[in-house]
């Protein structure tokens, strides 16, 4: 087993920074080794970062070939701008690099191809950075599903829901890879949030798989009218026409039989959530209110007074169904960003990298989650037509008997 896991960081940006500050220098037996980035402002800021912390001062780059080339690099941590993130895992892994890769939709679905391709090709060790799937609700409906509490589950929902007004509209100032993307492109830009907890519940790569969707967008009107109203001078970007619709909804059928429904929202005003949504035969949870909702045969007055016998109760449900995760995690002290998401995730990739286990979100998770934005781009493209999802398993779906444990 190696104690000491040498890391190269490719991408300092808001994301990259936080997560190398705040996480992957504080994880003990872990040495950055290279930082890089594009902007050498960034890049010479994580190497400070690095040298605060304590650590030796690492190569510092604009060139990502000159991290996954050097010597002594055991894994590349991307954290780049989204078209970046399959071309530098692929020769990542085939310089024989593990990788761990951040998330966001793909641009073809010949990318998942070759990602997978890869993968098999090398064998080199994929983790598919979707901090969402170690959440601490999304776990513990994971194992209520496990142990039976929803009957058989019939539907999901799940939406990222996040008002990103500002940071599109000042991604020249910023440097943000979003307002190109939100001026150039029209799906479902950033499907992972969502569909990578709720694919875990219902086992899809593991005898249950996607087969087919239809994406709806609506009009782009948010940005044009948040950028008149709050940044008036940029007539430049006030003429553009973005293509981006404000709400996209995609629907999504499992082989097994559940439905998915999942809702891009991020240009119009509204409070954060992710609106994971589990629906069964005997109960429901709904994110948005923190809430459970178990079946009651005797009484079904509840029906129309569930805020009170059911709004924001799910606390009341930790003590028998909290994940076997969170109750380790949680006795020990919860840290870093995104509630300590972030931190999980990455001791759970770092774990795993030290005792060759398999990672719990894989290279075919990925490929199938990010199939979603140029699958839906092609949906919206031909009025919401049904487009079928590929088998990234190329079959190995049907054998799979369970999903790989998440081992902390």
């Amino acid at each position: 087993m190696k104690k000491e896991i040498c890391v190269g960081v490719i991408g300092i940006g808001a994301r990259g920074e936080s997560l190398l500050r705040d996480v992957v220098l504080k994880s003990e037996g872990v040495r950055v080794g290279a930082v890089c980035d594009l902007y050498k402002d960034r890049a010479d800021t994580g190497a400070k970062h690095v040298l605060e912390s304590g650590q030796t001062m690492p190569i510092v780059t604009t060139d990502y070939n000159d991290v996954i080339n050097a010597d002594g690099i055991d894994a590349v941590l991307i954290f780049s701008a989204w078209e970046s993130h399959v071309e530098i895992a692929i020769k990542a892994m085939k310089n024989k690099k593990a990788v761990a890769m951040e998330v966001g939709g793909a641009y073809s679905i010949k990318q998942c191809w070759d990602l997978v391709d890869t993968y098999e090709e090398t064998g080199s060790e994929f983790m598919f950075l979707e901090n969402c799937c170690f959440g601490r609700r999304e776990l513990m409906v994971r194992n209520m599903v496990s142990k039976g509490l929803f009957g058989e589950v019939v539907h999901a929902e799940g939406g990222y829901h996040h008002d990103l007004r500002r940071e599109i509209s000042f991604g020249k100032e910023n440097r943000h890879y979003r307002l190109r993307n939100y001026l150039t492109r029209n799906c479902e830009n950033y499907p992972t949030h969502e569909l990578g907890p709720i694919a875990k519940v219902l086992n899809i790569n593991n005898k249950n798989r996607l087969l087919s969707l239809t994406s709806t967008a609506s009009k782009a009107a948010g940005l044009h009218d948040y950028i008149l109203k709050n940044k008036p001078e940029d007539t430049e970007l006030a003429n553009l026409r973005f293509m981006q619709g404000d709400i996209v909804t995609t629907v999504i059928k499992c082989s097994s039989g559940e439905t998915i429904t999942l809702t891009l929202d991020t240009t119009l005003p509204r409070f954060y959530s992710r609106g994971f949504t589990v629906r069964g035969t005997n109960a429901m949870y709904e994110e948005a209110t923190d809430s459970v909702f178990v079946d009651c045969k005797e009484d079904m007055a509840h029906d129309f007074d569930w805020k009170t016998e059911c709004f924001g109760n799910a606390e009341k449900y930790t003590d028998e169904y909290e994940h076997p995760v969170w109750k380790k995690y949680l006795s020990e002290g919860v840290q870093g960003t995104h509630d300590g998401m972030d931190w999980l995730e990455f001791q759970v990739f770092f774990k795993a990298l030290r005792e060759g286990r398999k990672m719990p979100v894989d290279v075919y998770d990925a490929a199938v989650w990010m199939s979603i934005t140029p699958l839906s781009e092609q949906s919206i493209a031909s009025g919401s037509s049904p487009v079928e999802i590929p088998d990234f398993t190329r079959g190995k779906w049907v054998l799979s008997d369970s999903d790989t444990p998440i081992e902390y």
